[in-house]
Formats: C-alpha cells, structure tokens, sequence
C-alpha cells in the first residue's frame, strides 16, 4: 500500500499550531456542525492523519474511525488517543487503508465520510468520492476539502512573488505548506464528481480567504475576530471564490419506499 503522506508526517506536526493550521480546523469544525447529525454518529475520516480532527469530534460523543495509508501518521493517532479519557479512546478506532478501498472495506456503514486534504495528492477524485459515496449510509454525508485551483496564485501575489503568481494563473498545480506540488479542483469540477456518485450538494465553503498568505505565524490575540471574518467571507461570493481551499458537502438521498406512505 502507498504511503500518502510523502515522508510530511514530521513537517505537518510541525505546522499543527500555526494560525492556518488553527483556522482550518475551527472553520471546518465550524461548518461541519451545519450538516452533521446528531451524536452518537458514525463517522468516517479518510486521510484523517494524527486525529487532529476526529479526536475532538469522539469528545463531542461520535463514534470515529480513521482511515489512513500513513502508519507513521496513524502512531500520532494513537499517541494522541493514549493521553485522552479512556471514554474518547473507546470512540475512536483507526485502521490503515486507502479510500478508493472503501467499497470493499465499509459499504454503506456510516453517517458521515470525510476526506480533508487527501484529494490534491490524487491525479484523479473520481474513485475517492465514488468510495466516500459508497461508505455512507442513506441520507449520510461527504464532506471533501480541496485545494482551489482558481485561486494559487492568490498567496504568492500577497507576499509579492508577482513573477510565480503570474505562471499560476495558468496551471492547477502548486507547491503547498508542506511543500509538496499538489493539485487543485474547482467547485464545478467536484461537484460533477460528487453527483456522479450519486451525491446531492448541499454547501459548499471557502476556508482561509483573507489569512493564506500568513504563513508560519502563530495565532494571536486577534484569533476570535479572525475567526469571524474567515467563518463570514468563506460562506459569501465573491470571498469565497478566492480561498485556498473549497470544502464541499453533499448527502447521499435517503432511501425511498416503493408504493408510497403506508395508510
């Protein structure tokens, strides 16, 4: 099995307090708490890493499992499980696999699938999404965080690399935080991926508008009007438009009985 995280366990832990890193967490918890059900949900993260995001999602009371190609990243997980209430680590179980190997692993068995930060490593979506599809029960949600290919050349035009921004106007591929090229999609593009699979788009969101181009900066005193400002702009056009990332929620219809309502 390929190992996704490219030898950038060390590099993302190093990143994990920084301000991007903090607004992308809040704002996707943020948004995520509009489309999940209630607890206890079943609740799969694909490329869910160290458990940045699923651990305080199993200390709100839902029942998570990671699924990552990385067993450096999944140790993380577990360390970072060792230091929870046994009650949290109870919630969380974390299994090595890759999500284009959903439909033979989980079929139709969670609430919620969620694939944050993976798809930018993919040449191609299509197979992730069909299988994020696939582990969903009926009326669940896919939750999809991507690089937003119409806005790379926002960052190095803000920190006055005007030469490089100008080449990204042309390409969907740039280097990230970790300093990987990765690959960027567009709104329209997932969203034809998403109904594909059978997905309807509820939302969709831009996350860090106005913050990408800060860089390494830790959070400050100003975190809860940052916050606010990103939480706005990222659910407004044209703001959106322009954020780093695009975070796209479609549910899978609920299952309908033949023969209409019983009498």
């Amino acid at each position: 099995m390929e190992d996704r995280s490219f030898g950038l366990a060390g590099r993302y832990n190093a990143l994990d307090g920084n301000l991007g890193q903090v607004l992308r967490r809040r704002l996707l918890a943020r948004q995520l708490d509009l489309h999940l059900p209630a607890v206890p949900a079943g609740i799969l993260d694909v490329g869910g890493g160290a458990g940045q995001q699923s651990i305080p999602l199993a200390r709100e009371g839902h029942e998570v499992t990671i699924l990552d190609t990385s067993r450096e990243m999944l140790e993380e997980a577990r360390h970072r499980l060792n230091a929870a209430d046994e009650e949290v680590r109870r919630r969380v179980r974390l299994v090595r696999g890759a999500g284009e190997e959903m439909p033979g692993t989980f079929t139709a068995t969670f609430d919620a699938a969620l694939c944050h930060g993976v798809v930018m490593y993919l040449e191609d979506p299509r197979p992730m999404i069909r299988g994020l599809a696939a582990a969903v029960r009926p009326g669940g949600i896919v939750s999809v965080l991507a690089k937003n290919a119409a806005a790379l050349a926002v960052r190095p035009a803000l920190k006055g690399r005007y030469r490089e921004a100008l080449a990204l106007l042309d390409t969907d591929r740039a280097a990230g935080g970790l300093g990987a090229v990765t690959r960027g999609d567009t709104v329209e593009g997932l969203s034809g991926s998403f109904a594909g699979a059978g997905l309807e788009i509820e939302r969709w969101y831009g996350v860090r508008v106005f913050t990408d181009h800060l860089g390494d900066r830790p959070p400050g005193d100003e975190l809860p009007d940052v916050l606010e400002l990103e939480w706005e702009a990222g659910r407004r056009d044209p703001y959106r438009s322009v954020a780093r990332l695009i975070h796209i929620v479609g549910r899978k219809p609920a299952a309908h009985r033949e023969g209409g309502d019983p009498a």
